[in-house]
């Protein structure tokens, strides 16, 4: 397992050939609501963020998140991700409801693929994500974060991961893996940049799970259009171009502009 803060290997460039990012996931954005024909019911999954302090002696202190690289032959392949995956149908046999069903989702995911053992209690709800309406798979995905330590998972904080389906793993600070974004370094989905761009705002684990705890989740009902030069947008609740889905009407900013050179996130609507 790879276990520094620079440790994610080098990558490719960050932009395909038409301009489009390549890590824009959206695929068709032409739907406008989920109704229409051939837009994709979004598949029902769990992801976590595992937040642990920063162990070098070395550094001035910071945080450091798990993030797993996937197999370049399954969905988000390549990518570098949270642990996480489909709520199964076993999940919701010992669940409550849909919510309890994501917790014991991820719970599982978790440990199936870092061989960690967290307590779904130990998670705090901070947010939940669902691509625009389209064609290609979506997942309706609820992100959990929990601090991990010896408490929750044994003093050794070992991963494993199988080779299969995860082929790396790294403990990382969140500023570090945006910069290796930036660089074209490595491969990362919106809503795990813009997990990684609000975490990189703590300098502690405990904090971080504690302030995420403490507001109210947040629902990323995304909305994906092109602006006025062409970019890809995405929109979330708050923006003043959300509800017409037109990017060039003038207010306030919730998005992530997903420019050729790089994402950049605006944001002047929502309290974080």
């Amino acid at each position: 397992m790879s276990d520094a803060k620079d440790s994610l290997p080098p990558g490719k460039d960050s932009v395909t050939s038409s301009g489009q990012h390549k890590n824009d996931m959206y695929g068709n954005i032409d739907a406008r609501s989920e109704q229409e024909s051939g837009v994709a019911p979004p598949i029902p999954a769990a992801t976590v963020v595992l937040l642990r302090d920063v162990v070098d002696a070395e550094q001035a202190g910071g945080i450091e998140v798990l993030m797993l690289q996937k197999n370049t032959k399954i969905t988000f392949g390549g990518m570098w991700v949270f642990p996480g995956g489909k709520i199964d149908p076993e999940d919701h046999r010992e669940a409550t409801d849909d919510h309890h069903a994501a917790q014991i989702a991820a719970a599982r995911e978790t440990a199936e693929e870092t061989g960690l053992e967290v307590a779904p209690g130990a998670f705090a709800w901070f947010a939940h994500w669902t691509p625009p309406p389209g064609p290609q798979k979506r997942f309706s995905t609820w992100f959990f974060a929990a601090h991990i330590d010896e408490v929750h998972v044994g003093e050794a904080m070992e991963v494993a991961i199988d080779q299969g389906e995860i082929k790396d793993a790294a403990w990382i600070s969140p500023t570090t893996a945006l910069n290796r974004h930036a660089e074209g370094a490595i491969d990362l989905v919106p809503p795990t940049w813009v997990t990684l761009h609000h975490l990189s705002r703590f300098d502690s684990a405990q904090r971080a799970v504690e302030a995420l705890a403490a507001q109210e989740a947040r629902y990323y009902a995304t909305r994906v259009v092109k602006d006025a030069t062409g970019t890809r947008v995405a929109l979330w609740e708050g923006d003043a171009g959300y509800d017409s889905w037109d990017a060039e009407i003038a207010g306030p900013r919730h998005r992530l502009v997903m420019a050729e050179n790089g994402f950049e996130f605006i944001n002047t609507a929502v309290s974080y």
